[in-house]
């Protein structure tokens, strides 16, 4: 079922080159969008979505830790080393379930999600074509993107549960970037001299 799931997705590939083109970009650097907008609703946004942003940012470090936990514990071979696939981009032959691609953007996004849905929805938008992406250009079987999309939940889960725990060091870190970083407040007006 997951070979036959990946075969219908991936045989979308190969008859439009645009088509091609945009799903490489996608699978190549999304994970550079997800860090540019991090790094954007960090420099514009106030304390609670640099709050948000903390704990996205971290949420998708752990999964992906948990993600190298799982390969380890067990290995599925990725489509291309299996079956004869033709692949869309050339990929180093390791551990295909979960996805790391996918792990790291579905995190990132349920965590925002969690924090502040605004920024949440699109990035989760993102992070379902990433996944999809990473099918489409053979690199991935379905089910590797759904085992990611559960690892990205748990772990998005437990941490978002575990927020009042962590509150204090996210302050800390925010009140530190306010402190070296924050706007300088406006130089009081000058008194008159009679």
């Amino acid at each position: 079922m997951n070979y036959e799931l990946f075969k219908d997705i991936h045989n979308l590939s190969g008859h439009s080159n645009a088509l091609d083109q945009f799903m490489v970009f996608i699978t190549n650097n999304a994970i550079y969008i997800f860090a540019l907008a991090l790094l954007v609703l960090w420099l514009f946004g106030g304390k609670s979505m640099k709050r948000a942003v903390l704990f996205a940012g971290g949420t998708g470090a752990v999964a992906l830790i948990a993600n190298v936990v799982i390969s380890h514990i067990y290995y599925e071979p990725r489509p291309f080393v299996t079956h004869h696939v033709h692949t869309l981009i050339s990929h180093a032959k390791d551990a295909s379930f979960p996805s790391d691609h996918s792990t790291g953007a579905f995190a990132i996004a349920i965590a925002m999600w969690f924090h502040y849905k605004k920024a949440g929805i699109p990035m989760f938008i993102l992070a379902l074509l990433t996944g999809f992406s990473r099918i489409w250009a053979g690199l991935h079987y379905p089910f590797d993107v759904m085992g990611s999309l559960i690892v990205a939940l748990i772990v998005a889960f437990v941490i978002f549960k575990l927020s009042g725990l962590l509150d204090p060091l996210v302050n800390g870190i925010i009140s530190i970037y306010y402190s070296i970083f924050g706007r300088k407040s406006k130089s009081p007006s000058r008194t008159k001299h009679l």
